[in-house]
């Protein structure tokens, strides 16, 4: 018999019945019959006790957007973002999965597609490049930010797929100025650049367009100011919006860095990724919900963080849809990112929003 740390009794596995005549026979096989059906008995009633997926309606999306030419290899995408001439760059990873220990071959194919507003193929870049792209976000210049997690790095390109810089080193993760933690997104306030930082760091990092660090935010918790892998970072100019992913919030944060509010709910999941809509309103995706299954919920919220609007962009289907990234153009559509769907997804924002001046 064993004792636990906290005084709890443990029986041996494997114990021994004696038959009236004092012969001994193991009764591991009755033990094996037992487990099975208490097993049985507990998944039944995990089935009959689980929460039932939420309802939201669903909205009409674009579904001749984008066009992709027979030949391109095109899989796993992971981030979208427009540029000033309302072009849409989608970040894929030409059908890499996640799986880990990341390997640190690059991907052969070009894992950068550069859209028309139409919707065809005008540029694809980035082959040999990167090795586990994740995050991507485009600067008032018109210049392409990735990270990439496997890499350790963020990386600049210009338009037509330059590197012109490349931040932290490469394969070696660290908390510092020089090195990432798996960075995950990146946004700019101004001259600043914050990346989000990430899998493994818990915090927003800042530096000026050369690659000057400024300082850092946050640390890994759940209290405000601190993160569990910040996931997305986007802001207004005016407050700054981080997708805590693990922590099931919307982390909101002033330009200096205080924290100024927390967007959450139980009937919310976890946030991936959002995004201002202007006047203080929100746009925000949760790949998961609180009981951890996969899904695109989309959620709109108003300038205190309540939800004035939630709808599907999902596949039906367990583990066939998970939203992962948002962005928005200035003709009033948005565009999700389904990474298990292989989808880059456009639907028009008016049929989304309502009345702000409510």
């Amino acid at each position: 018999m064993k004792r636990g740390r906290g005084g709890e009794v443990f029986l041996p596995l494997f114990t021994f019945a004696f038959d009236a005549d004092g012969s001994r026979h193991s009764i591991a096989a009755m033990s094996k019959q037992i487990a099975l059906v208490i097993l049985l008995a507990a998944g039944a009633l995990a089935s009959c006790n689980a929460q039932p997926r939420e309802q939201a309606p669903r909205i009409a999306i674009d579904s001749q957007w984008p066009e992709l030419p027979e030949d391109a290899v095109f899989g796993q995408p992971s981030a979208v973002d427009v540029d000033s001439h309302g072009h849409v760059f989608v970040l894929h990873r030409a059908g890499r999965e996640w799986v880990e220990p990341f390997t640190t071959e690059a991907i052969a194919q070009p894992t950068v597609f550069m859209f028309s507003p139409e919707g065809a193929l005008l540029a694809r870049w980035a082959a040999d490049e990167l090795v586990m792209p994740h995050g991507l976000s485009i600067d008032d210049e018109d210049d392409i930010w990735i990270t990439d997690v496997a890499r350790e790095q963020v990386l600049r390109f210009s338009h037509d797929g330059i590197l012109r810089s490349e931040w932290g080193v490469r394969g070696q993760a660290g908390q510092d100025g020089e090195h990432f933690g798996r960075p995950a997104d990146i946004a700019f306030l101004g001259d600043t650049v914050l990346i989000a930082d990430g899998y493994t760091n818990n915090r927003i990092a800042r530096f000026d367009r050369e690659g000057n660090f400024l300082g850092q935010w946050g640390e890994e918790g759940q209290d405000a100011g601190e993160f569990d892998l910040p996931h997305g970072i986007s802001t207004d100019g005016e407050r700054i919006f981080v997708a805590d992913r693990e922590n099931a919030r919307i982390s909101v944060l002033t330009t200096d860095g205080e924290p100024a509010g927390e967007w959450r709910g139980l009937e919310r999941g976890h946030t991936y990724s959002v995004k201002p809509l202007g006047g203080g309103w929100s746009l925000a995706v949760e790949g998961r919900d609180m009981l951890d299954r996969n899904g695109a919920i989309m959620r709109v919220y108003r300038p205190d963080g309540t939800v004035e609007r939630s709808f599907d962009l999902g596949l039906e289907g367990d583990n066939a849809s998970l939203g992962h990234d948002i962005a928005l153009d200035r003709a009033g559509r948005a565009y999700m990112i389904d990474v298990y769907g292989n989808r880059v997804i456009r639907f028009d924002l008016a049929g989304v929003e309502t009345d702000r001046d409510e």
